[in-house]
C-alpha cells in the first residue's frame, strides 16, 4: 500500500541517473546505520518517561509501510489496540497520535504554547510562499500579525456583514444556475464550490465566474484545489528523511509548484491591476486586496508585512475557504438524503421561518435551530480537517505521562473523538437532533467536540464558514427538493486528506419547490 504511495511520483520525478542512484544508496546505507544507532544503542535520559506504546517498527523505514492511505480510520484502530497516545516512526521522525479528550486538553490547553508550531511539509513551503501564511507560519510575532489581519480585518463579523450583499447575489446564481438545470443530475460540491470560490475571489478582487463558464470552471478549480490539498496532506518522504528531500522522490514537491504556480499567475495579475487601480467615482478599491497592499506599505516596521505574506493569505483564503466548505455542505445534503425524515425537518423549519413564497436571506439563519443542529452534526461526523493540522512541540515534554519529543509530528485525532462511543450515543449515526440542547459549541473549550480546533492555532474562518455553510444549505433545501438519480447509489464513504472529502461526488436531481418561478430569477 505505500510503496503506491512512495511510488506514484508524477511527470517523471521517479527517474534519477546513475550518479543520483549511487549517491541515494548511499545516503539510505548511511540512514540505516543511523537508525540502528537510535534504536539500539541509544537509550534515553535517567527518569525521563519513555515514548508512547506503539506497533513494532522495521529498520529504517519505522511504521511507513503499515500505513493505510485512509489515515484518520487507521489511527483510530491502532488507539483501541495502543491506547489514547501512541508513537509511531516515520523514518527518522517520530510521530504522536492523540485521540482522547483529556489528552488533547494537555495538548492543545495546558501546554497550547509549546504545541503552537507547525511540523511543516515540504507540499506547505512550495505552496504558502515558503511557509509565510496563517496555517504554516511559527508561533511569535509575524504570526500573530498574520492572525490579526485575518481575524480583525478580513474575517470579523464587522466585515463578513459589510460584504452580504455580495455572498446573496453569488448564492442567487447559483439557485438559478440550479432552477435552469431542474430535473437533471447536478453534481452538488462542484455547485457548492464554486458558490464559494466566487464569494472568495469577489471579497478579494472582485473576480467571479458567471454563465455557461460555471460548470467547466467550477470542476477545473475543485481539481485544482483538490490536487493542492491532496499534495499538503500526502505521507511525503522527503519530510521523514531530510537527506533525500533534494530528489523529490514522489514528486511532491514538484507537483505542488506546478499548481502554486496556476494561482500565482492569478494573484500576480490580481495585484498589477490593484497597484494603481481608481475605481469610477475617483477613489481606490477597497476589496480585501487593496487593503492588504495598503497595509503592506504602511505596516509595522518590526513585523513588516511582505507580498509573500500577501500572496500566502490570498492563497489561504481561495485553497483553504473552498474546498472545506463546499465539502462539509456536500456531506450535509447526502446524509438527508440517507434519512429524508431529516431533510423534511428541515424545509419544514424554512416553511416555518420563511415560507414558500420568499426566498431565504442570511437574517434567517439565526432563527433555525434545526439546521443548525444539521450543521454542528456534520462536523462531528464529517470533521474537516480530520487530524488537524499536525502540531510540533518546540521542546520534549510529558504527555500523558509519556515522553513527547521536540520536533515530532503530532497529529490530533478529531474524527476519533467525534466517534468515542463513550462520549457519543450510537456514535456513528448522523443524528442532528443529539445538538438541539445547545449543550454543544466548537469555540474550542470543550475537548469532546472541537471541528474548528482549538487553543492559539483553531481555526480563523469560522464565522464565514459558519455564514456560508447555513446560508448555502437553507437556500438549496428551501428552493429545492433532492433526490438521487434512479438506480444511483448512494455513497457516503469518506476520502482521506488533509480536508476531508466524499469518496464519490454527491450528484442529485433538484426540483423546484417555491411557489413563484419568479423567486429563481
Amino acid at each position: 500500500m505505500m510503496f503506491q504511495i512512495f511510488l506514484n511520483a508524477s511527470d517523471g520525478s521517479s527517474s534519477v541517473n546513475d550518479q543520483n542512484l549511487v549517491l541515494l544508496s548511499y545516503a539510505l546505507g548511511g540512514l540505516a546505520l543511523l537508525w540502528f544507532i537510535l534504536m539500539f544503542i541509544w537509550k534515553p535520559n535517567k527518569g525521563q518517561p519513555p515514548l508512547p506504546p506503539g506497533p513494532k517498527t522495521l529498520p529504517l523505514v519505522g511504521n511507513l509501510l503499515s500505513l493505510d492511505p485512509e489515515l484518520h480510520t487507521y489511527f483510530t484502530d491502532l488507539s483501541k489496540t495502543y491506547g489514547p497516545i501512541l508513537t509511531l516512526w516515520l523514518g527518522k521522525k517520530v510521530g504522536i497520535v492523540i485521540s482522547s479528550p483529556a489528552l488533547v486538553r494537555e495538548v492543545l490547553k495546558d501546554q497550547d504554547t509549546t504545541f503552537a508550531n507547525r511540523d511543516v511539509p515540504a507540499a506547505a513551503r512550495e505552496a504558502a510562499y515558503g511557509g509565510s501564511d496563517i496555517a504554516w507560519t511559527p508561533y511569535g510575532p509575524e504570526w500573530r500579525m498574520l492572525r490579526k489581519v485575518c481575524v480583525m480585518e478580513m474575517l470579523s463579523n464587522a466585515t463578513l456583514d459589510s460584504v452580504y450583499d455580495l455572498r446573496r447575489r453569488e448564492l442567487r446564481q447559483t439557485i438559478k444556475f440550479l432552477y435552469r438545470q431542474a430535473g437533471k443530475p447536478v453534481n452538488v460540491g462542484e455547485q457548492m464550490f464554486l458558490t464559494v470560490l466566487n464569494v472568495i475571489t469577489n471579497m478579494l478582487w472582485g473576480g467571479t465566474v458567471k454563465g455557461d463558464e460555471r460548470a467547466s470552471l467550477g470542476a477545473e478549480f475543485r481539481q485544482v484545489v483538490n490536487e493542492m490539498t491532496g499534495c499538503l496532506g500526502a505521507m511525503n518522504i522527503s519530510d521523514f528523511y531530510p537527506a533525500l528531500a533534494r530528489y523529490d522522490l514522489q514528486g511532491v514537491q514538484k507537483k505542488t509548484r506546478i499548481l502554486a504556480g496556476r494561482f500565482d499567475k492569478i494573484f500576480e495579475r490580481m495585484i498589477d491591476q490593484r497597484v494603481n487601480a481608481v475605481g469610477d467615482d475617483g477613489k481606490e478599491s477597497k476589496d480585501f486586496l487593496q487593503f492588504l497592499l495598503q497595509l503592506k506599505d504602511e505596516g509595522d516596521a518590526k513585523t513588516p508585512l511582505t507580498m509573500s505574506h500577501v500572496k500566502a493569505l490570498l492563497m489561504d483564503m481561495v485553497v483553504g475557504g473552498t474546498d472545506t466548505t463546499s465539502n462539509t455542505a456536500e456531506f450535509a445534503l447526502a446524509e438527508m438524503l440517507r434519512k429524508p425524515e431529516i431533510l423534511k425537518n428541515v424545509q419544514q423549519e424554512l416553511e416555518t421561518v420563511v415560507g414558500k413564497g420568499k426566498i431565504v436571506e442570511e437574517s434567517d439563519i439565526q432563527k433555525l435551530p434545526y439546521l443548525y443542529a444539521v450543521m454542528k452534526e456534520v462536523l462531528r461526523l464529517h470533521p474537516i480537517l480530520p487530524l488537524l493540522i499536525p502540531h510540533c512541540p518546540s521542546e520534549t515534554c510529558i504527555v500523558g505521562g509519556y515522553t513527547v519529543p521536540k520536533g515530532s509530528r503530532v497529529f490530533i485525532n478529531v474524527w476519533a473523538v467525534h466517534r468515542d462511543p463513550s462520549i457519543w450515543e450510537n456514535p456513528s449515526e448522523f443524528r442532528p437532533e443529539r445538538f438541539l440542547d445547545g449543550k454543544w459549541d466548537y469555540s474550542g473549550n470543550d475537548f469532546n467536540y472541537f471541528p474548528f480546533g482549538s487553543g492559539r492555532r483553531i481555526c480563523a474562518g469560522t464565522a464565514m464558514a459558519e455564514r456560508m455553510f447555513m446560508f448555502s444549505l437553507a437556500s438549496l433545501v428551501h428552493s429545492f427538493d433532492w433526490k438521487v438519480p434512479e438506480g444511483e447509489h448512494l455513497n457516503l464513504e469518506e476520502k482521506f486528506g488533509i480536508v476531508l472529502k466524499k469518496r464519490m461526488p454527491l450528484v442529485a436531481i433538484p426540483t423546484p419547490r417555491l411557489s413563484d418561478a419568479f423567486l429563481y430569477e
